[in-house]
């Protein structure tokens, strides 16, 4: 059954965030409120956080993970980032975007597009998954807790926890959660292309 904690959404309170993070290093799966909507997140390289959030949003190998990262150095530890893209993601992070780009050698095969190596990276603006983030030392894994059937992801924690609450280890609240997506930005081509328009201003990218 699931864990429930309550997190201040501005000052998040180090002790719960502590008790998150050592679910997440023990190969835990939590429902994380972000800048955009909820998620679900977990250890990078766990293969079967891969599986359970695969069998949770009945989707297979080829759905695109993302990464939810500290800062923009981070970012181009993860990714392989040239001048020009570097440019473009310094203007919109943090933010409610998320960018597709060529993963590098710090990051398992498992979690990479099997055909295309390619990655979803963010970096979102809310506080209590940045300080998980810092506790960390590391970034988490993540995708978006849209359930099959539903036209919207969901927003409740108090939902979350009776529908997913044999599913996932964790969920935690800290206020209102969004239900508006990312805007997805494919930059593994070279030119921006725009995958899917959400929540942030795609006119950063001149799209």
């Amino acid at each position: 059954m699931a864990q429930f904690l309550s997190l201040h959404p501005i000052n998040p309170q180090p002790r719960l965030i502590d008790q998150a993070a050592e679910i997440v290093r023990a190969g835990g799966l939590i429902a994380l409120p972000t800048d955009s909507a909820y998620a679900l997140c977990g250890h990078t390289g766990d293969a079967k956080v891969l599986d359970r959030i695969r069998r949770i949003r009945g989707v297979d190998e080829k759905h695109h993970f993302t990464l939810l990262c500290r800062d923009l150095s981070e970012i181009a530890n993860y990714a392989r980032v040239d001048n020009t893209q570097y440019r473009l993601l310094k203007a919109a992070t943090p933010g409610s975007y998320t960018f597709i780009l060529e993963g590098s050698k710090e990051l398992p095969r498992r979690v990479l597009h099997p055909k295309r190596k390619t990655i979803g990276l963010r970096v979102p603006d809310h506080a209590v998954v940045r300080a998980l983030l810092a506790e960390l030392d590391a970034p988490i894994l993540s995708s978006t807790l849209l359930l099959p059937g539903d036209e919207f992801p969901l927003t409740d924690p108090e939902e979350i926890r009776e529908r997913l609450e044999h599913q996932v280890d964790l969920v935690i609240e800290a206020g209102h959660c969004g239900a508006e997506l990312t805007t997805v930005i494919n930059l593994a081509g070279g030119t921006p292309e725009l995958i899917r328009a959400g929540k942030g201003d795609t006119a950063l990218f001149d799209l």
